[in-house]
């Protein structure tokens, strides 16, 4: 039986990304305009951009949680370019992250556990690991 730890994790994000509109997650109207941190130029050019953030955050709070928003703002962070200047790690943006993690808890598929940050409910560690035995074992 494959486990979310034994696929590929792109496969792994693209199928369940197509699966969080059926749970309600809906793109906000702002997120086509919106960058991702501070070391990003552009706003991503992916329309399913929103959808694949969402089942990477999904997929992070099964394999470390309970975590909160700092932690991901630094996971999802990257270096900032800085001209002649050593390139530093920025933050990533936490309105993404926030509004993501409001959405995947209204869909019941994370909860908040006081003072220590998010969980995996049964319904969204059944909807990954469902999704991972349909892909099947990495090669």
């Amino acid at each position: 039986m494959a486990t979310v730890k034994s696929v590929n994790t792109q496969q792994l994000l693209e199928k369940v990304a197509g699966k969080l509109p059926k749970e309600g997650i809906e793109t906000p109207e702002w997120a086509e305009h919106v960058k991702t941190g501070v070391y990003a130029e552009r706003p991503p050019e992916d329309a399913n951009w929103w959808y694949i953030r969402s089942a990477s955050i999904l997929r992070k709070i099964q394999l470390s949680g309970p975590i909160g928003t700092n932690k991901l703002r630094n996971w999802y962070g990257a270096a900032k370019n800085r001209g002649s200047k050593p390139e530093k790690h920025k933050k990533a943006g936490g309105k993404i992250i926030r509004t993501s993690l409001q959405q995947l808890e209204k869909a019941g598929l994370i909860k908040t556990e006081k003072g220590r940050g998010r969980l995996i409910t049964p319904k969204g560690q059944s909807l990954l690991e469902k999704t991972a035995s349909e892909i099947g074992v990495k090669k």
